[in-house]
């Protein structure tokens, strides 16, 4: 097929950025913006030899899987790859991908794989919204669920200042006012900023020149406490008139926090490594179960506090803790997970690159009385071979293992095979690294027990999984 060509094509699937995925005579095109089951007429706007890329011009035949996204930026919008599609169909996307996954990557047999019904929310929840909000129509499944939101201040062409979202694969902001995946609350937040900007000719931050001033507004509100915090990135030394953007801030109801983070450096790195505390604590607090948590800005916290609950309540499932286990808890961030397990096991062990992260871990098992934890500062590749070359006659009963999107690193699977724990637990956000690692455990002394997706995000492809693998007892 050639650009600019018009086709008509029925969506079989959606690939990993959730683009509809047509056939036309063999040559197969993925199209933004279309939904599985949908029969549309498109038009060819990238071609390669064997694929292209495409947009949708008309909807000949809607899915029976497609509703009314809520927001209005749905499409241009990167956030929301899946909002057009119904809540129960997103499910099983995810859970399709998934185990897709498992089977291509990981070579694990579909019908022996031992893979639970994906963990989804209530249809219609929405944790962070006002009362009076539930219940809108306009598409099916949760809303309103993030604790954290990331927002980008620039110009529009006509020169208004605007916040919103960077547009897929681009940095462009889509002005996405009212965004219905965050709390209700950071709309306020959002328009105050604007607001004072304006007022005192502050300048939004502009990549192409690297000038301006405000880059973005990190907020978080805990879904326990509601206590919220402001952390604004600003491409400088200080906030011009900051006590009185500090000021208005303070006023809306639940404000606990309000900070800037510098980051000067041209980057599309958010947070900058400095933070500057302008009122209220530099932290704020949540609850998991019955444990309470300091969130600094820099904090990993895992953004929907409802499935939060429920993953961490398979993890512990999982690791089937009696009291007498040493754990180690590898990219453990804040301890979330590490506290959890220290509850039922004699030792844990945190391993977390970030400083800020240890240092609020290390807080937070003070603030809820719980010795039995040691957290590293480094790497998790450098310092578990470290440590487990000082002592090789350690017993080690439990691994939890929680990587970024790229997955462990080889040395560290290397290492956590030599360790010899009785079983892993693998935390992942991205199923085919998740999947080439289980290759490597299971190649080498391990076995996959159980595999549970949960949905972490709504409206969004990515999913979480928690896997559990025990080690064969042969070797």
């Amino acid at each position: 097929m050639e650009k600019n060509q018009v086709f008509q094509t029925v969506i079989e699937d959606m690939n990993e950025q959730g683009e509809g995925i047509g056939r036309v005579n063999g040559y197969t095109l993925f199209i933004k913006d279309a939904v599985i089951g949908d029969r549309i007429e498109g038009k060819v706007v990238k071609a390669k030899k064997h694929y292209g890329y495409g947009r949708v011009l008309s909807i000949l035949e809607p899915s029976p899987f497609r509703v009314t996204p809520r927001c209005p930026a749905a499409a241009p919008c990167g956030g929301c790859q899946l909002q057009a599609m119904s809540y129960e169909r997103q499910l099983q996307f995810k859970e399709d991908k998934v185990r897709n996954h498992l089977v291509r990557i990981g070579g694990f047999s579909e019908d022996s794989l031992p893979m639970e019904p994906i963990l989804g929310m209530e249809i219609g929840e929405e944790p962070f919204s006002e009362k009076e909000t539930r219940g809108e129509t306009g598409g099916s499944g949760p809303f309103h669920y993030r604790n954290k939101g990331q927002f980008p201040f620039g110009r529009a062409k006509d020169g208004r200042i605007v916040y919103g979202f960077y547009a897929g694969r681009t940095h462009s902001i889509v002005e996405a006012e009212g965004c219905c995946l965050g709390a209700p609350v950071c709309e306020k937040i959002l328009q105050t900023i604007k607001r004072f900007m304006e007022e005192y000719h502050i300048e939004p931050y502009n990549e192409e020149t690297h000038s301006g001033l405000i880059r973005h507004a990190l907020i978080r509100t805990g879904y326990h406490t509601g206590e919220i915090m402001v952390c604004l990135v600003i491409n400088g030394d200080r906030l011009p008139r900051a006590q009185v953007l500090t000021d208005r801030l303070m006023e809306i109801k639940g404000m606990a926090s309000v900070s800037v983070n510098i980051n000067r450096e041209r980057t599309n790195v958010i947070l900058g490594e400095k933070v500057v505390c302008l009122s209220g604590l530099p932290y704020i607090t949540d609850r998991i179960g019955a444990l309470t948590y300091k969130i600094s800005p820099q904090s990993f916290y895992q953004v929907n506090p409802v499935q939060t609950e429920k993953l961490y309540g398979k993890v512990l499932e999982y690791a089937g803790l009696t009291g007498s286990e040493t754990v180690w808890d590898l990219y453990c961030g804040i301890g979330t997970i590490s506290l959890f397990l220290a509850q039922r096991a004699k030792q844990v062990f945190g391993v977390e690159i970030v400083p800020a992260a240890i240092e609020n871990a290390r807080e937070n098992a003070k603030l809820n009385g719980i010795p039995n934890t040691e957290f590293f500062v480094g790497k998790a590749e450098e310092v578990v071979p470290r440590w487990y070359e000082e002592h090789e006659e350690a017993s080690v009963d439990v691994i939890v293992v929680d990587p970024p999107r790229k997955g462990c690193d080889e040395t560290l699977l290397k290492t956590m095979v030599q360790m010899r724990p009785g079983k892993i637990i693998y935390v992942s956000c991205d199923s085919a690294t998740l999947a080439r690692d289980l290759k490597y455990l299971c190649e080498e002394a391990y076995r996959v027990e159980k595999v549970q997706p949960v949905d972490m995000f709504p409206q969004g492809v990515h999913c979480e999984v928690c896997v559990e693998l025990g080690r064969n007892k042969t070797i």
